[in-house]
């Protein structure tokens, strides 16, 4: 078998779809797959919309998913140029041999394509029956997703417009041919255009590539496919969110590709071991945010300490916190603490902002809430003795004295709980609060413990 050669072909418009990425993966997953080339190649003869900030766009998308190329720009290759606009000499070269073998002709200012029945002229009765004949053939296309497809070319379809731009069914295929595409993998709504890529492929003299319609992507509520305005459409919206580039990866796979063992969560090298034709789905894709957050927060709980941290500094940084005062032990402990309730990167800092910072907002609801009981200075100063007296704050110890002041005046250990995690986070909510004690000690609690009993 020859090498696979597949091939990625988007215009630049300033975004990244999340259908854009997941023809590029699919792409690359069956280049990886079956050993062969991914191409990288830019339809940029739009010169209003491809600017150099879309392609910056969309090249940083790729790049944040992982996807690299084999061939394209920044990396070059054996069958450049890889922008449509420096390829024009090719197109010529191409029409050229579809103008000899008279296949093209001019009408209103544009070149047309001439299917091949309509080498005959309609006036000519010898041959009248055999042009009805070839115009009404059917197209057959093996798609290596949707099965055997059949459709009808009936009419000629412009390849040059009266401006002299060739148009993309023309330049399409031209590049396929001429970059040696042998698998052409794209979504199921360029279904209604195969039948005259075919058309030109045959009339070229070239081997028509296996194609491969991959179903739509629908949006995450009501009818219709998925457009750039829809929420989540965006790739570079996760990345904004500081979603995991791996988990937003591994969803994108799993939209009109199933693994059949309803397995999800996979290692990138996994799924290209099994990515294949046959596990592609016929039916639509319905994307699905909640599940991409919970696949996204798996994943979170699944990094190393180290890398998180890698990921939690730019955060706390961007956020105002001096990164440079953190000392990398106590960094990692807070982390260990916080990872299993971190579900997106993005609340992370409202997660273990006060970890690092002395002054922080009290949540007003919380607020009310330990006023609701007995009163929440009552409650600190029967304990206030303990975590004065207190040198190391750990977990047990501090569970020990807690209970005994606790029965020693009625009350179960947990009432402090409330009035303890307000003072020391401003939250009503976070990690365990007896290990958070323990992790943040003595010189950040006990002088908020201190504040907190002033306030009240």
């Amino acid at each position: 078998m020859s090498e696979v050669r597949v091939r990625f072909a988007p215009s630049p418009t300033g975004f990244f779809h999340i259908g854009s990425a997941r023809t590029a993966l699919f792409n690359w997953l069956y280049a990886k797959h079956t050993g062969g080339k991914f191409v990288l190649r830019i339809e940029d003869t739009d010169k209003e919309r491809n600017t150099e900030e879309a392609l910056k766009v969309l090249i940083d998308g790729m790049r944040w998913l992982g996807l690299d190329w084999d061939e394209g720009p920044e990396v070059g290759g054996d069958y450049g140029p890889y922008f449509q606009s420096e390829r024009q000499s090719i197109y010529d070269d191409y029409l050229l041999i579809l103008k000899d073998k008279g296949r093209v002709y001019k009408k209103d200012g544009a070149l047309w394509f001439r299917l091949e029945g309509e080498r005959y002229t309609e006036y000519d009765e010898f041959h009248k029956a055999e042009v009805e004949k070839v115009k009404n053939a059917p197209v057959i296309i093996e798609d290596a997703v949707r099965g055997r497809v059949e459709r009808t070319e009936e009419r000629d379809f412009v390849i040059v417009r009266s401006n002299g731009e060739p148009v993309f069914h023309f330049v399409n295929v031209v590049d396929d041919i001429a970059m040696g595409i042998t698998h052409v993998i794209r979504g199921e709504d360029h279904l209604s255009n195969t039948s005259k890529h075919v058309e030109l492929f045959k009339a070229l003299d070239a081997k028509v590539p296996v194609f491969g319609h991959i179903p739509l992507i629908l949006k995450q509520t009501g009818p219709g496919k998925m457009s750039k305005r829809d929420k989540g459409a965006l790739i570079e919206e996760y990345e904004q969110r500081s979603f995991m580039p791996d988990a937003v990866r591994n969803y994108i796979c799993l939209l009109g590709w199933n693994p059949k063992d309803d397995q999800e969560k996979m290692p990138i090298e996994t799924i290209i071991e099994r990515f294949d034709f046959d596990g592609v789905n016929k039916g639509n894709a319905r994307f699905d945010e909640t599940k991409l957050s919970a696949l996204n927060a798996e994943y979170i709980r699944e990094l190393a300490i180290s890398d998180l941290a890698q990921y939690a500094l730019p955060i706390l940084e961007s956020n105002g916190i001096d990164i440079a005062s953190i000392e990398q032990p106590y960094l990692l402990k807070v982390l260990e603490l916080c990872q299993t309730k971190i579900k997106a990167l993005e609340t992370l800092f409202g997660y273990i902002h006060y970890f690092f910072q002395d002054t922080y907002e009290f949540d007003a609801k919380g607020m009310q809430r330990i006023h609701k009981g007995v009163d929440p200075k009552v409650l600190l100063n029967e304990i206030m003795p303990i975590f004065e007296s207190m040198e190391v704050y750990s977990k047990d110890e501090l569970e020990a004295k807690l209970t005994t002041i606790a029965e020693a005046n009625e009350r179960k250990l947990f009432a402090y709980f409330p009035v303890i995690r307000m003072a020391t986070s401003g939250l009503s909510g976070g990690p365990d609060l007896l290990p958070m004690l323990s992790v943040m000690g003595k010189v950040r609690v006990l002088p908020r413990l201190q504040s907190f009993l002033e306030k009240l």
